[in-house]
């Protein structure tokens, strides 16, 4: 199973931007997803979720200017960027839990590789 993200980049502040993240391989059910930053020096934190449902979360810092969502069809979760400020230049995680048909209810956690957003000021 492979996680690849997509849609990082340079921006100005004020500006959007919308990563996706492919799943690909052995896919039986692909649980939680979430999109994780990190930017130079600091830990890697949450920015994002959404459950296998659709019921979402945010961290504080995002509300109201990120949405995340999900196409469980084509096996690609999305976060849409607006208003994007300085303070959310980072390199951009997607993390999900996935499971395939040999153990179908135990997910295992994977991640993407990191995609980098930009935002000039």
């Amino acid at each position: 199973v492979q996680l690849v993200e997509s849609g990082g980049g340079l921006v100005q502040a004020g500006g959007s931007l919308r990563l996706s993240c492919a799943a690909s391989g052995s896919i039986f059910s692909i649980y939680g997803m979430r999109w994780y930053r990190q930017a130079p020096g600091k830990q890697r934190d949450v920015v994002a979720g959404i459950s296998s449902g659709g019921s979402t979360n945010y961290a504080d810092s995002v509300k109201g200017r990120f949405i995340i969502s999900r196409d469980n069809a084509k096996n690609t979760g999305y976060l849409q960027m607006d208003n994007l400020k300085p303070e959310d230049a980072a390199v951009y995680y997607c993390n999900a839990g996935i499971s395939s048909a040999q153990a179908p209810t135990r997910p295992i956690q994977y991640w993407g590789q990191g995609t980098q957003v930009t935002v000039s000021s």
